[in-house]
């Protein structure tokens, strides 16, 4: 059984604190240079705007992991509404363990922070979008208690679909 590291720090980003921001910023980078998140940086827009941007908007969160000072870990997350509910659904919109913290249980852990955020916001639900090559995540996702959605079994999963907008 692998181990956490010992001097793991998971908390709740505050996007205004400059260490904060500067984690987010480099963590969702090296995430986008990962083939798993597309293979090319952000953007000089996203890299100045993101911390602000996000600030901004109340139904957004975040959580970092810190070993020691450094970053290690992220998660970005956007709250939804399930009109079926009838409450906020919590969307789980990017998971980033640096490689050199994969296998460390620092995913799980920041999804358990992520899980307290959103029961404290009565959410009914999380969900998330996986690429099905991306092996390693599902399994964690599974063990953890995440499941493929779907309404009815006769009709499937449902798919991830997206439309560019510009």
């Amino acid at each position: 059984m692998t181990q956490a590291p010992t001097e793991l720090k998971i908390c709740r980003a505050d996007y205004q604190r400059g260490e904060h921001a500067s984690a987010l910023v480099d963590l969702l980078d090296a995430y986008a240079r990962d083939p798993a998140g597309g293979g090319r940086p952000l953007s000089d827009f996203a890299k100045s705007h993101l911390a602000r941007e996000l600030a901004a908007r109340p139904q957004a969160f975040s959580v970092l992991a810190f070993d020691g000072a450094q970053p290690v870990g992220l998660v970005n997350c956007i709250e939804g509404f399930s009109t079926f509910a009838c409450r906020p659904l919590v969307n789980v919109h990017d998971v980033v363990v640096l490689a050199s913290h994969r296998g460390r249980r620092v995913g799980e852990l920041m999804l358990a922070e992520v899980e307290a955020i959103a029961r404290e916001r009565g959410a009914c639900k999380l969900t998330l979008e996986v690429l099905q090559g991306n092996t390693p995540a599902i399994k964690l996702y599974e063990r953890i208690g995440f499941a493929g959605y779907q309404l009815a079994p006769a009709l499937g999963n449902a798919q991830f679909l997206q439309k560019w907008l510009g």
